[in-house]
């Protein structure tokens, strides 16, 4: 048995900025991710990819931001529980929970917050025939390591950021990039596509568009890739790997079971202190919606602040939450 004050239920950044915070009123965090890794989506599915609003930095890479977390809540000492699923919550006699995951680990903590992004989200997948044959084969729906592309031969399928950002930067890697787009136009930003689009032109990728994806080939590891454009035209494309980028489909998992109030897969939260309306739960991040919400990092951040302050109540029942600032040889300290 794990025991914590807090125990917070996602390990991207608004998880990792609320230790921060707990760390300031004395409070302890033990931190629990599906994911093999701290880092959220940042780190599973974007690590090169640059953030430009976020105080301070007028551009900070996606894994970059991770890791000056973790330095800044390297003080507070948290503990992690990595790799595993939040499956069950108990509450218990004095208002305190033990969270199970579905590798049986145990953590008792006085209050739950839940800072899971979108959840437990699984990539959305494109329905072709003999794709899960592939899967780890050739197929694979996120760039972990782009080290793993060097010098191979690449497809990429989606028309998001994800796709555009990728395109651009595995060119510069891989032996040969094709991106492959159902329309004639991206839904991703505009100084993204305009730069693929001079990829294309400049001979560095190969851009295909208005065509999809329709039929995998290779004998135990992916070799080919059968197109299909709009005047059903066949197109079949010797490749290593294949990266279809179509988005992730979220899902808030057994969480969706501990009566919150749910809305479209987010959790309704009061913004006063960012509780769920059960007693000691919070939720933060873009797991959370309320009038006005905003799915910002830095609105995370303002939300794992305010909520910390909430929590303190449950984990020094008998303090009240003050400080007292005292000057000694000019310095300011409490």
């Amino acid at each position: 048995m794990i025991t914590t004050d807090i125990c917070i239920i996602g390990a991207g950044p608004v998880g990792l900025f609320a230790v921060f915070e707990a760390g300031l009123l004395k409070m302890r965090c033990h931190l629990i991710d599906y994911l093999p890794q701290v880092g959220g989506q940042l780190s599973e599915i974007y690590p090169q990819k640059p953030i430009y609003d976020i105080p301070g930095y007028p551009e900070v890479k996606a894994q970059e931001l991770v890791d000056n977390l973790m330095e800044q809540i390297k003080p507070f000492k948290p503990t992690f529980t990595l790799g595993e699923r939040v499956d069950h919550l108990a509450k218990q006699s004095d208002g305190s929970y033990i969270i199970t995951t579905n590798d049986k680990t145990q953590v008792h903590a006085q209050v739950i917050v839940i800072a899971g992004g979108l959840g437990v989200f699984e990539p959305r997948k494109p329905a072709l025939e003999k794709l899960d044959h592939f899967e780890g084969k050739g197929v694979t729906y996120m760039v972990k390591n782009p080290e793993t592309f060097r010098d191979k031969k690449v497809i990429l399928a989606g028309g998001g950021d994800s796709a555009l950002d990728w395109t651009i930067y595995l060119s510069k890697v891989a032996q040969r990039v094709t991106l492959v787009h159902r329309n004639e136009t991206f839904r991703g930003a505009p100084d993204s596509a305009s730069k693929v689009f001079d990829l294309a032109n400049e001979g560095k990728i190969d851009l295909i568009l208005s065509a999809n994806l329709k039929e995998l080939g290779g004998n135990g590891h992916l070799n080919t890739v059968k197109l299909e454009n709009k005047s059903k035209e066949e197109i079949t494309i010797d490749t290593d790997y294949l990266i279809p980028l179509f988005g992730l489909s979220p899902k808030l998992g057994p969480i969706a079971d501990w009566g919150l109030s749910i809305d479209k897969n987010a959790i309704e939260v009061d913004t006063r202190d960012y509780s769920t309306g059960v007693e000691r739960i919070y939720a933060i991040g873009d797991i959370n919606t309320y009038p006005g919400k905003l799915k910002l990092i830095l609105c995370g951040f303002h939300e794992a602040a305010i909520m910390m302050h909430s929590a303190f109540k449950y984990v020094y029942p008998d303090q009240k939450l003050s400080f007292k600032y005292t000057t000694v040889n000019g310095v300011n300290s409490f």
